[in-house]
């Protein structure tokens, strides 16, 4: 005789990850953190500062999850936590990155060797897009930089917003390959424009342009 085979019953898993047990005493203690490090940073811009408080949350977080590891959760708290990041912090230090002192965009080698990284480019609310900045050099003087810095915009104004954004791609040095797939055209026609774009240029400055 066969006996009948039951219904397996199938259970379900669930795929909501389980919150560890020092989530909560953390979360109460993030608040009074996320005002430390306001505090401490009242004097960098908007952007900077958000950056800086972000830095102190994932360090503080960090230096909890080991105390909770060293069975030391019961001696944790917001005000030494967040002190101890913003030192930390202040002197290059970042959670998951590694203390390069010869790389200049790494905080650490910027505050060890006193060197400034500065942005080439700044917002354009006309053209509603970050605009790099034209810098002086060997070949061209102040005069020919600030000119250059009044030209360039108002030359992009007079091609389509298609030509325009395909202009913007050239300028800052990607290759025609490049630009052909992002505007997803042949090689050949992104020389073709590369071409009337360099025509357009010299027209716009009352130059001949030879064919």
């Amino acid at each position: 005789m066969i006996a009948k085979l039951k219904p397996r019953t199938v259970r379900k898993r669930s795929r909501a990850k389980k919150i560890p047990a020092w989530h909560k005493q953390y979360m109460a203690m993030l608040p009074a953190i996320v005002r430390h490090a306001r505090f401490a940073s009242r004097d960098l811009d908007a952007e900077a500062r958000e950056e800086f408080i972000q830095e102190v949350v994932a360090n503080t977080l960090a230096a909890f999850v080991r105390l909770v590891e060293l069975g030391k959760a019961d001696i944790a708290y917001a005000a030494p936590l967040a002190t101890y990041a913003v030192a930390q912090i202040r002197e290059g230090r970042q959670v998951g990155t590694r203390l390069n002192g010869r790389d200049v965009t790494s905080p650490y080698c910027q505050i060890r060797k006193h060197v400034a990284v500065k942005r080439l480019d700044h917002y354009d609310r006309e053209q509603d897009g970050w605009l790099e900045v034209l810098v002086e050099d060997r070949q061209a003087g102040p005069a020919e930089t600030a000119a250059s810095r009044i030209d360039f915009p108002a030359w992009l104004k007079t091609l389509s917003k298609r030509k325009r954004r395909i202009a913007w791609k050239l300028a800052l040095g990607e290759t025609t390959r490049h630009v052909a797939r992002r505007f997803r055209v042949s090689d050949a026609r992104i020389s073709q424009l590369r071409r009337e774009l360099k025509r357009s240029w010299l027209c716009f400055h009352g130059e001949s342009a030879v064919a």
